[in-house]
């Protein structure tokens, strides 16, 4: 078995999709209702709630999920706090370096998913 990809519900696809765009620097491959933000480590997929619904109604809520963290890994983490200083974003964690090692900064996106951006210790 294979990891394919996350995906995040939401009821607004062009918007979440731009905001994983600035972010990740990667363009969406993308349709009305779907599209893929497809990175060097993982693929990030955002659809709309209507698509979902078609098949299965009520299956899937957007914006009602508070227990994933959707983390990237980065090779400066201050650099890309910086970058991201002008975007309208919910900031949780400012750049910490956690006891693990990692450096890490926490925001939500749109639609309220954490996002953690984090680089490792150097070995």
């Amino acid at each position: 078995m294979k990891f394919a990809s996350t995906r995040i519900v939401t009821e607004d696809v062009t918007a979440l999709a731009g905001f994983y765009q600035r972010i990740t620097g990667v363009a969406p491959v993308s349709n009305e209702d779907f599209v893929e933000v497809r990175t060097a480590g993982a693929v990030l997929a955002i659809c709309s709630r209507r698509s979902v619904d078609q098949d299965n109604a009520g299956a899937a809520v957007a914006g009602a999920n508070r227990s994933v963290i959707l983390e990237f890994e980065v090779t400066d983490v201050d650099a890309e706090r910086e970058r991201l200083r002008s975007e309208d974003i919910e900031w949780v964690l400012e750049p910490t370096t956690q006891p693990w090692g990692n450096r890490s900064t926490l925001f939500r996106d749109p639609d309220g998913n954490l996002v953690n951006l984090y680089t490792p210790p150097v070995r």
